[in-house]
């Protein structure tokens, strides 16, 4: 408990009228008066404020929280007593987690209560604990603030921004995914089962036609096909240290998550199987998992990935990939490449693409690209200018060398990087080359 701000002018108002009174000793009785008055009235507030009941809090948490976005957290404030409470709490948000709607002041009836509403954003995914929260009280004659922890922690889950999956979920019903940007193609190949037949439309390619249909039914009939189903896709995920860098307010690697998760819906709804083998400090795997109800699968296995202080190693990545996938996928090695990688990963990347279809889908860093556009206007800047080309140059040449061998490659920022990944995958179902 401590004194408010009432209290400590009233105690500089009374020392300086004990200050007076020294010097026109008529008014040192009623100094010593009216402090004796103060002094009992103060300590009879804040006896009573102790006697107070506390007030009673309960929090309501959201189910999940998705990293970054806001989710609003509803608090219950009852005031069992019989005075009003005056009072201000703020919420045991999570460490480095924003609510700007704290704290809340307000005075609560007797026997009322009050509930309030606010937003929180949580930067981090995994677990996160919700503390007890804080209170502070007034005493009725507003002397004295007591502070004091009400109701008990609670932990809550925080997913990857899964906000473009239920955007492309909700576009998608009403068959409107271009509006995101994503693009189904067609083309011919061997990606393509047939699902039926049907009378022929203009613009049918000849190759189309069922002939014998025809002839039975005296009209054109067309055979409609659809794209394969039932194939792998695996994402070989690094979790080491150079996915740490920051990339706006979230490091690469969330960024790959929300990028993962999109063309995994986007799969699952083509009837296709979805896997995650980690590497770069974390070792786990996922097995392929099928159907649309497999996204909750996907969310609850991704959502505490960590990023480690350890170096990535790509060759032992794909080895342990070998092993635990025997089926031929598309592999999605989702990585923030260097020009230094060309002597471990290229092997890697070959040994991979012995048995499966491999795509390196690399982020590009914002830094870097900041560097090559910002106006040169110094000798800094100039050096900047320089490593930021020579950087992106060793990039391009192990890039080159990849897809001289096969391997598919994807290099975008981090804000296009969720599209362009979920375009590539249709444009590799409809070209067949799964």
């Amino acid at each position: 408990m401590s004194p408010t701000g009432r209290t400590l002018w009233i105690v500089v108002a009374w020392a300086l009228f004990g200050l007076a009174a020294s010097v026109w000793h008529d008014l040192a009785k009623a100094w010593w008066i009216s402090g004796s008055v103060l002094g009992a009235v103060a300590l009879l507030d804040a006896i009573v404020l102790l006697l107070l009941k506390k007030v009673e809090i309960s929090r309501r948490l959201p189910g999940r929280f998705a990293v970054g976005e806001k989710s609003d957290v509803r608090l219950e404030i009852r005031n069992t007593g019989g005075v009003p409470a005056r009072v201000e709490i703020f919420d045991g948000v999570p460490a480095g987690a924003e609510a700007e709607s704290m704290p809340w002041s307000g005075t609560i009836a007797p026997q009322g209560k009050a509930r309030v509403t606010h937003a929180v954003r949580i930067i981090e995914r995994g677990i996160s604990t919700f503390g007890q929260v804080h209170v502070r009280r007034w005493s009725l004659l507003g002397g004295w603030l007591r502070r004091y922890l009400v109701g008990a922690p609670e932990e809550v889950k925080v997913y990857p921004d899964y906000e473009p999956v239920l955007r492309f979920a909700l576009l998608s019903l009403q068959h409107r995914q271009e509006q995101m940007g994503i693009v189904r193609k067609s083309f011919a190949g061997s990606s393509r089962d047939f699902h039926q037949l049907r009378e022929y439309r203009e613009g049918d390619p000849m190759s189309q036609i069922d002939w014998k249909a025809t002839s039975r039914r005296a009209m054109l009939i067309s055979r409609e096909f659809q794209e394969q189903r039932n194939q792998n896709i695996v994402f070989l995920t690094d979790t080491g240290r150079r996915m740490r860098a920051m990339d706006g307010e979230l490091p690469q690697f969330d960024h790959c998550l929300n990028a993962m998760l999109l063309l995994a819906y986007v799969a699952l709804r083509q009837g296709d199987q979805v896997g995650v083998q980690a590497f770069g400090g974390t070792n786990r795997w996922l097995p392929p998992v099928k159907g649309s109800h497999s996204m909750s699968v996907l969310l609850n296995h991704l959502f505490d990935y960590r990023t480690t202080p350890e170096p990535s190693d790509f060759s032992a990545a794909a080895e342990r990939l070998l092993a635990h996938q025997k089926r031929r996928a598309l592999v999605v090695v989702m990585t923030n490449l260097r020009g230094e990688d060309a002597s471990e990963i290229v092997p890697a990347l070959r040994l991979l693409r012995s048995k499966h279809l491999v795509l390196l889908a690399s982020l590009r860093e914002r830094s870097v690209e900041n560097a090559r556009t910002k106006p040169i206007e110094d000798f800094g800047d100039a050096l900047r200018f320089a490593a930021a080309e020579r950087y992106d140059a060793e990039r391009a040449e192990v890039l080159a060398t990849l897809q001289g061998f096969g391997i598919l490659t994807l290099d975008v920022p981090a804000q296009q990087f969720p599209i362009a990944l979920a375009n590539r995958y249709l444009d590799i179902k409809a070209a067949g080359r799964l």
